[in-house]
């Protein structure tokens, strides 16, 4: 018992001093158990495959799709939209926004998909951004609340509560507290928002990629687009030679070469076959009058193009691409028009130094960027993993902000409906529906496996798998009984109210300064004990530490979710406190005096 105290005080210090990576911390615990012989090595380990991790893990990646196909963007439209110019029901709309989406795809996910979107509205509606951001991670706190999925601290009270024989909680169970504290949340935003937050303008933004297609449309083509026509057997282009065909394309299209059956380099001189490529550039209007009268039709191959010559779209995508360094494509011929080795993405344009190379062939140099277009699936395939290119605006992050409703949207929906059914009538355990929905979202293909696993929030699962065994130590060296025993002297025999009372101080004041899963796996086994002490039921103790543990609202470093939007709101470390402490009373009422009414002792 002693070595399991000195362990968990040196991690508290160690999380609050914020000088050792937080994963690292929690895995020197785990270790520091089975080198002191407090558990056995099976036991430290036990943790990475408990159901509640696996939960975890799938949640991210079922957030990630969400993300992915542009229905958080797609949400987050229709609100602003909604909103108007009305300040007061914009921050309404997107509390609740938040809320929602917080509920089924964790708050951390919630916060990072919604911050860029509503740092843009708020700037075009001459708000100040530090106005609404820390709602916004307040907002989703409460969020978290309304289902199993809001954050890993549900999934990890669920568990224990079942484990411990007092019965788990069903997936809306949650909401029975927190739409209240929804509610409050509103209304004290509402009332006191103004005088409570400051008024700043943050040093740097998030991007805005909303509107990428215009912003690289206008840096790259302007008045432009290039095109690969494909002559057909019927063509008036058939036999002529390329300088002459040349003449007859007027001045709003120009020739950039022939490419004989559409492949290799750009030929010079020759006649012109049926079968061969005709890459040109010029206003999409008047390029698709050309391929009418001339009898050419735009190639389909990598991907399908109209006289529209739009960049962005739920199959087409575009990425910005840098030579570096050591590139092996440095001294590659490159020209626009010119589709790269895989056969899947067309080079739009090429610049060196901000100028555009035109319409010719040169050669690549350290420096050079290229747009480049293709359908979204090989943007991800090729040039992700490219070590020869570096990507100025990952292709899944445009998507996701530039495409709201892409594709495979109404797929990842369907998951996501499928899982929360699963979830809410407890047909599977919850571990497996997470990971069919995960499974699912890879195997139709609303997301490739290297997505997937960067959806993933591996410190979050390293953490929570490192804890797991110190909570296993305070529970089985009797350290959790011994402080719930002391913590029952304190509160005498005054009544249960007291111990939810002194649960929620305890819990509400360590997630102020370490995380709030790390807080619960501390607090919960001291908890269990204290209800068994007192002889009273698991469940309303077990949510009291859920609802304080989600009030991580006075400092910064509580939750992922609150340093999040510091950047962008311009916050400083004593600005969170003052909004903080009002709807921490707010949860104080809710954890003490509602929760019993629920869920009696």
């Amino acid at each position: 018992m002693a070595i399991t105290f000195l362990i968990l005080g040196v991690v508290v210090v160690l999380f609050i001093a914020n000088v050792v990576p937080v994963e690292l911390v929690a895995l020197g615990a785990a270790l520091a158990l089975w080198a002191t012989g407090v558990l056995e090595l099976n036991q430290v380990l036990a943790g990475f495959g408990d159901p509640a991790v696996v939960l975890i893990a799938s949640l991210f990646v079922v957030s990630e799709g969400l993300n992915a196909t542009g229905i958080t963007a797609w949400a987050g439209q229709r609100v602003m939209r909604a909103a108007g110019d009305d300040r007061p029901r914009l921050v309404v709309l997107v509390l609740l926004l938040v809320a929602g989406l917080t509920a089924l795809i964790s708050v951390n996910g919630a916060v990072a998909a919604l911050v860029p979107l509503v740092v843009m509205v708020a700037i075009r509606t001459d708000l100040a951004p530090s106005r609404i951001l820390m709602p916004l991670a307040f907002a989703a706190h409460a969020g978290s609340l309304l289902a199993l999925t809001g954050t890993p601290v549900n999934v990890l009270v669920a568990e224990a509560s079942e484990a411990s024989g007092g019965g788990g909680f069903g997936f809306f169970e949650f909401a029975l507290v927190g739409v209240p504290l929804v509610i409050g949340t509103l209304i004290i935003v509402r009332l006191f928002g103004s005088r409570l937050l400051p008024e700043r303008t943050p040093k740097a933004l998030p991007p805005d990629l909303s509107a990428h297609a215009r912003t690289l449309g206008e840096q790259y083509l302007r008045d432009h687009r290039v095109f690969r026509l494909v002559v057909r057997t019927d063509s008036t282009c058939v036999g002529e030679a390329e300088s002459m065909i040349h003449g007859g394309f007027g001045d709003d299209v120009e020739l950039i070469g022939l490419q004989a059956e559409g492949t290799g380099p750009l030929t010079h001189g020759g006649p012109v076959s049926d079968g061969d490529v005709l890459v040109v550039r010029g206003d999409p209007t008047e390029v698709a009058g050309l391929a009418a009268d001339r009898r050419l039709t735009f190639e389909s191959v990598p991907f399908t193009l109209d006289g529209e010559g739009e960049l962005i779209g739920r199959d087409l995508g575009v990425a910005e691409l840098v030579i570096p360094p050591r590139s092996d494509l440095v001294g590659a011929p490159v020209f626009p028009g010119m589709v790269t080795d895989s056969g899947d993405l067309v080079v739009l344009a090429v610049q060196r130094r901000g100028q555009d190379l035109g319409a010719r062939e040169t050669e690549l140099a350290v420096g050079d960027t290229l747009l480049v277009q293709g359908r979204w699936a090989a943007l991800d395939e090729h040039v992700e993993a490219d070590r020869n290119v570096m990507v100025i605006d990952d292709p899944a992050q445009v998507r996701g902000q530039a495409v709201p409703l892409g594709p495979k949207s109404t797929e990842a929906l369907v998951i996501v409906g499928v899982m929360v059914v699963l979830l809410a009538t407890n047909a599977v355990p919850a571990a497996v529906a997470g990971l069919l929905a995960a499974a699912a979202m890879v195997l139709l293909r609303v997301m490739g496996t290297d997505q997937a696993y960067r959806g993933i929030s591996w410190t979050t699962i390293v953490l929570v798998g490192a804890m797991i065994p110190l909570s296993t130590a305070m529970t089985q060296t009797g350290a959790a009984e011994y402080v719930a025993t002391h913590l029952v002297d304190v509160v005498g025999d005054a009544s249960p109210y007291a111990l939810l009372l002194g649960l929620f101080l305890l819990t509400a004041i360590l997630g102020q300064l370490i995380s709030n899963m790390a807080t619960a796996l501390i607090i919960i086994p001291i908890a269990i004990s204290a209800a068994t002490e007192l002889d009273v039921s698991v469940r309303p103790v077990m949510m009291c530490v859920t609802v304080a543990a989600a009030a991580s609202l006075l400092t910064p470093v509580a939750t992922p979710a609150n340093l999040m939007v510091m950047g962008p709101g311009g916050y400083r470390f004593g600005d969170y406190w003052k909004l903080g402490l009002p709807l921490m009373a707010l949860y104080l009422v809710v954890a003490v005096l509602l929760v019993p009414v629920i869920w009696p002792f």
